[in-house]
């Protein structure tokens, strides 16, 4: 099963950063390349413990919708979403917030996925969404920590993303 981290700093503070990472509209914002939006679920303001939400968005020219719950909540500190359905057979995203020490925050994810369809999903995660997927991440991250003016987003160490395949 693959999985991957991205660390990306941010010149906030974790409660401000945890806050915006769970903010509907900034995720839709962050997601504009790819046309993404809430279709269902709470498509609007922050999302906490329980909150489902449904994206519905556009990667390698077709449409996707991911239903995602929210199945871990420890403010400020850290948060879990995962697919309730959606292309994946497993999406787990563990988003990490540490203070760096100088005010800003480390903001960690940590994913763990799988494609469906045993060998052929297998092959597709590890020649196409092994590459793809952390670079999604990257530049939503840059996104959300340019909300703070934060020229330093995804830079530094371990922001380039390892990927690591477990499992292979």
């Amino acid at each position: 099963m693959p999985n991957f981290e991205v660390v990306t700093p941010v010149a906030a503070p974790p409660d401000q950063v945890f806050a915006v990472c769970l903010d509907v509209q900034a995720h839709t914002r962050s997601m504009a390349s790819s046309s993404e939006r809430a279709v269902d679920g709470r498509t609007r303001g922050e999302l906490s413990l329980g909150d489902t939400v449904t994206f519905q968005a556009r990667h390698f020219g077709l449409t996707w919708r991911l239903k995602a719950r929210i199945t871990s909540y420890d403010r400020p500190r850290r948060f879990v979403d995962e697919q309730e359905s959606g292309p994946f057979k497993r999406w787990h995203h563990a988003h990490h917030f540490e203070p760096d020490g100088t005010g800003g925050t480390v903001m960690r994810d940590v994913i763990d996925f799988a494609s469906p369809l045993g060998p052929l999903g297998r092959a597709v995660d590890r020649i196409l969404l092994s590459r793809y997927m952390p670079h999604l991440i990257r530049s939503r991250n840059a996104y959300l920590a340019g909300t703070f003016g934060d020229r330093r987003a995804g830079t530094g160490a371990g922001a380039g993303a390892a990927d690591d395949e477990a499992g292979s």
